[in-house]
């Protein structure tokens, strides 16, 4: 098995060990929590824009996608729900806290930016395959992570999923926030 497929395949569950380091070092400190909150909240905001024009073609297990979504945050950047990812992990670990903030904020962004830059590497050649020349036009005007200030003038006009489809899509990813923040929470409690 490609090492990328692997990373694709069970991206749902990878982060689970830095998760759980995250909650086994936490010492939240009150000064850290707002600015934490912030990056979560944003992180989340990014990933519902996404998934309402994404959709549920997001949550797969198989690399493709059955239409090339270029609407709303793809507009402006390829990957946004890996951009959202990041910044809620980001956000946990700074409402964390840890004894080393600086060390574990390190070891979680250097681990999505090597599995995203895997993953990334097999959606694009798989994207390349199905959507061809398409494809390629709006990986050359589209960054893959770092978003453009304003639209891609050509992407699709494609109407947003209500909010609420978008919440119900987007469920699984608030539940593992609220869990991992309950996890914090006790950690902090009992110690």
């Amino acid at each position: 098995m490609d090492i990328r497929d692997f990373f694709f395949r069970f991206r749902s569950f990878t982060p689970i060990p830095i998760a759980l380091t995250i909650i086994y070092f936490a010492q939240p400190e009150i000064t850290q929590i707002l600015p934490g909150t912030g990056l979560l909240l944003i992180g989340e905001f990014i990933r519902i824009w996404a998934v309402s024009h994404a959709g549920g073609a997001t949550r797969t297990r198989d690399v493709g996608a059955p239409y090339l979504c270029t609407s709303g945050p793809y507009s402006r950047v390829r990957n946004p729900l890996y951009i959202g990812n990041l910044m809620i992990f980001a956000g946990i670990v700074l409402i964390a806290g840890s004894p080393n903030l600086p060390v574990m904020l390190g070891v979680t962004v250097t681990f999505f930016i090597v599995q995203y830059s895997l993953i990334v590497s097999l959606e694009e050649e798989t994207l390349v395959n199905l959507f061809g020349e398409d494809y390629e036009t709006y990986r050359k005007n589209v960054r893959a992570l770092l978003p453009r200030l304003s639209a891609w003038k050509d992407a699709e006009p494609r109407e947003p999923l209500p909010l609420v489809e978008t919440l119900i899509t987007e469920k699984r990813t608030l539940q593992n926030i609220v869990i991992i923040l309950m996890f914090i929470t006790l950690r902090a409690y009992f110690s």
